[in-house]
């Protein structure tokens, strides 16, 4: 607006200036009114500047007297308890459950129990069952780190410690450091919680060989690339007193993890991720109770070195990346585990197999692996149906000169194999109910278990972002 009233100015400057004709009295009258236009021209330029430089000033002492009370609010409020301001959520679920076979009874042949049966796997108990209720609560405790806390609510009636760690922010350099009890970062399922499985329960391969999860107590470094193409690297060492650890009263490290993934995008419609992790340990006493050939009830305790394998793989669809109507989840993940060292058996009332009281220890080595495939399509908006399909080879348990494989029937060799097929229904992301329905041999030859679900999942409050 000042440059246009500049040139307004000037072109009525240049008419001004023509000379005047004697007797022209009209040309006389027309550069007086000219005169008189630029005079008020510039009067109006002179006030808007005038106003310019008073909203400047304004300005600049509006955001002084700002910055002043932002920092006295700032220091009246440093100590106060009340400033502690965590995301709550809260995470329900539990399901309607029908079982051919007693669940209180559930085995799986071949392959060492993982101590006591997490309720989030094959059903426990036939009729509607409260499954396991997580609340979490998590917070940046100051601009450098970030606390979590996971709780869990066991149908037992048991609260358990599930996660309580904190993890650094802002390291930089694409490292991250966590610290605490948390869900390692093994595999691809590991790290995801039960409320956002695809599947009522977990694989067999996760139950058979980390019981359902593998949690570590201790320190998480991870590392993730700046390129394009998605890489993380990622080191884990802690206690061992989880399976496939076991308790032992000794000072460093028991259990050692590491992993790295892999992934990137194909197209503007799919997605992958590959990764491979490393699970060491070495378990002092990790004990079950069992039977003999005989029938007599025994004690059975391993200690030695345990060593684990897993390769994951995921590939994700959704048309252009959108996947609100439609979408498929591919993903499958392959454990291969051998352990070394010596077995211990022991009656628990009368003399057996086991050499009575004092108990037989023998040596022990065997290679175990399984693997599962699933695949998860939503049809239409909110629906969804997937199938998955679990197989394990438990190998031949090789023992010392003492024992022999028939003394300990839980150990005899067996291939389980698991069909599970599933509808669900989300009305939101928050409650979710599906049906889901397998035909389960993990039990033994001849003890084939057919099992339904019907389950209910809602989470309230806070509801972080989840995996990939």
């Amino acid at each position: 607006m000042k440059n246009a009233s500049v040139a307004a100015l000037a072109a009525l400057g240049v008419l001004a200036s023509f000379p005047v004709s004697a007797g022209d009295a009209d040309l006389k009258t027309l550069r007086e009114e000219i005169a008189q236009m630029k005079n008020a021209y510039e009067q109006r330029i002179g006030a808007l500047e005038k106003r310019l430089v008073q909203a400047e000033s304004t300005s600049t002492q509006a955001k002084a007297a700002a910055d002043k009370a932002a920092t006295q609010t700032a220091r009246a409020g440093e100590g106060k308890a009340n400033a502690f301001n965590p995301e709550i959520g809260l995470n329900l679920q539990g399901a309607l459950t029908r079982t051919t076979r007693d669940p209180a009874t559930w085995t799986m042949q071949g392959f060492v129990p993982p101590g006591e049966p997490d309720e989030i796997g094959p059903p426990r108990r036939r009729g509607f069952t409260a499954q396991e209720t997580e609340l979490t609560v998590s917070a940046n405790v100051d601009p450098n780190f970030r606390g979590y806390l996971n709780l869990a609510l066991t149908p037992g009636n048991a609260v358990e410690l599930e996660e309580a760690y904190f993890q650094t922010l802002g390291l930089g350099a694409g490292f991250t450091m966590k610290g605490g009890r948390f869900l390692s970062g093994i595999g691809y399922q590991n790290e995801i919680h039960p409320h956002a499985w695809d599947f009522a329960d977990a694989p067999l391969a996760y139950t058979a060989f980390v019981g359902n999860k593998l949690t570590t107590e201790g320190m998480q470094v991870k590392w993730v690339a700046p390129t394009e193409t998605f890489l993380e690297l990622g080191f884990e060492g802690g206690r061992d007193n989880s399976f496939p650890g076991g308790a032992r009263n000794k000072s460093g490290t028991g259990i050692g993890t590491a992993f790295a993934h892999i992934g990137g995008d194909v197209g503007a419609s799919n997605t992958w991720r590959a990764g491979l992790s490393y699970i060491a340990t070495r378990p002092g006493a990790r004990s079950y109770d069992g039977v003999d050939a005989a029938g007599q009830a025994t004690t059975v305790s391993f200690a030695g070195n345990s060593r684990t394998v897993v390769a994951d793989f995921v590939w994700k669809w959704a048309p252009s990346g959108n996947a609100t109507e439609r979408n498929f989840k591919l993903q499958g993940e392959y454990f291969r585990r051998t352990e070394d060292g010596s077995l211990k058996c022991a009656e628990r009332d009368t003399s057996g197999a086991c050499g009575a009281a004092a108990g037989i220890t023998d040596s022990y080595r065997s290679a175990q692996s399984g693997y599962y495939l699933q695949g998860v399509y939503q049809f239409m908006p909110h629906w969804r149906a997937g199938y998955r399909y679990d197989r394990l080879d438990s190998g031949t348990p090789s023992f010392g000169p003492t024992l022999v494989a028939t003394d300990l029937p839980q150990l005899a060799s067996w291939k389980p194999t698991r069909n599970t097929v599933m509808l669900d229904y989300a009305t939101s992301e928050f409650a979710r109910l599906r049906f889901q329905f397998a035909r389960d041999t993990s039990r033994g030859p001849g003890l084939a278990d057919s099992q339904v679900w019907l389950q209910y999942v809602m989470s309230l409050g806070a509801h972080g972002a989840h995996k990939f």
